[in-house]
């Protein structure tokens, strides 16, 4: 079977290189292009990232060169890409994934910024895979060749799969939640974690809203095609 070809936008950050390192080496994609900010586009990924997740740095990709993150650039690095991963953060993934989604991309997006859209599947594949029909009313409302899928929140995920077998089988009235997560989910590395000690930081910013909203999607009936929310009070 030939490998899907794929991109990686955002890929010198930490969400981007945890896509390269999952990617690379997979039975079933291969990684052709590499995009991040200006300052890193024309630099071989080797040189262009700072890699945080162990020692060995990806040999297949390490002398690829970055691309600039736009779908022109992607356009021209020589391959037909099937899939776009984007690790992008959300305030510039707000506008860069709809532009690849325009010049026909299959975006799969780790960012928040598209998930509460109508027309956006926001997909836990366990759960609601029947959600990817959204495709179909998103083409058609917005006039894309491609398509932006997303995942949630990381929090969610974990939510919304133990939920979902409790929902199926007796119904959920309301429910209350306490996560516990690390300091290296804000990029604290090394040295700089050492401030939590003897520390706790009770609140962080959009955490419970994207928890609340995104969970009631995810539960949610596909209907006509739109999603009605699952009636559940989360707290």
């Amino acid at each position: 079977m030939d490998k899907l070809k794929v991109a990686v936008l955002g890929a010198t950050g930490l969400v981007g290189q945890r896509f390269v390192r999952l990617l690379v080496d997979h039975p079933f994609f291969e990684v052709v292009a590499l995009t991040a900010s200006g300052k890193s586009a024309g630099k071989k990924y080797c040189k262009a990232t700072k890699w945080m997740l162990g020692p060995d740095f990806p040999e297949a990709v390490q002398d690829l060169e970055v691309l600039e993150t736009s779908p022109e650039a992607v356009k021209r690095c020589g391959y037909n890409v099937d899939l776009v991963f984007s690790a992008l953060p959300s305030d510039v993934a707000k506008e860069l994934e709809p532009a690849f989604a325009r010049e026909g991309f299959k975006v799969v997006s780790n960012a928040s910024a598209m998930r509460m859209f109508d027309d956006v599947p926001l997909v836990v594949p366990e759960i609601n895979p029947d959600h990817l029909h959204l495709i179909h009313v998103q083409r058609r409302k917005r006039g894309w060749k491609g398509l932006i899928v997303t995942n949630p929140n990381c929090s969610t995920i974990i939510l919304t799969l133990s939920l979902k077998p409790i929902v199926d089988y007796a119904g959920v009235e309301a429910v209350h939640v306490t996560t516990m997560q690390a300091v290296s989910g804000a990029g604290f590395l090394g040295v700089t974690s050492m401030a939590i000690i003897d520390n706790v930081i009770p609140f962080i910013a959009k955490e419970e809203e994207k928890i609340q909203t995104e969970s009631l999607k995810i539960l949610g009936r596909l209907y006509e095609g739109s999603v009605k929310f699952a009636d559940i009070a989360i707290s």
